[in-house]
């Protein structure tokens, strides 16, 4: 009977220690359990956080790809315009030139011209006397300032026209 008692009593006891290590059990599962809820319930919002973030970044990535777009083409309409005007200012420039090459050319046969019809008239008057000389003279003192002045206003006149299409007369 005593062995049975004392069988009992320590089986009682291994029920008791099984119960309380079972309790343990059950609050360490419990506790557990919550934590592996919170970790979850973290694990969503930071999901949803970053859904939230990548698609905000995706709104501000196409909203700034389409605003870079219009910028391109705006810069490329405005290239072209550059690109034309660019062409019409070296069409006007070319223009010019070419004016300016025709008029110069056209100065110099001018003063070749003069030059000839200045020999030629001093020729014709080589055989007369010294008196007709000064006065042939005197009447080319009178017009090479007129000359003078009309070379004078053109050769300004065409730096001026040079300098309107950005060109240095010095340079050419």
């Amino acid at each position: 009977k005593e062995l049975l008692q004392d069988r009992l009593a320590l089986q009682r006891e291994e029920a008791r220690r099984a119960k309380a290590s079972e309790d343990r059990l059950k609050q360490r599962l419990q506790g557990l359990e919550a934590e592996l809820e919170r970790t979850q319930s973290e694990g969503k919002a930071i999901y949803a956080e970053m859904s939230r973030q990548r698609q905000a970044l995706k709104e501000e990535l196409g909203t700034r790809s389409k605003q870079l777009e219009e910028e391109v083409r705006s810069l490329k309409e405005q290239l072209e315009t550059c690109q034309r005007e660019a062409k019409t200012a070296k069409e006007e420039a070319e223009r010019a030139l070419r004016k300016q090459d025709g008029t110069l050319a056209q100065l110099h046969a001018h003063v070749a011209d003069m030059e000839a019809k200045y020999e030629e008239i001093l020729h014709l008057k080589a055989g007369c006397s010294q008196d007709n000389l000064d006065c042939l003279l005197a009447k080319l003192r009178v017009v090479k300032p007129h000359w003078d002045a009309n070379v004078l206003r053109l050769h300004t006149r065409l730096k001026e026209q040079l300098r309107q299409f950005g060109l240095n007369p010095l340079d050419l």
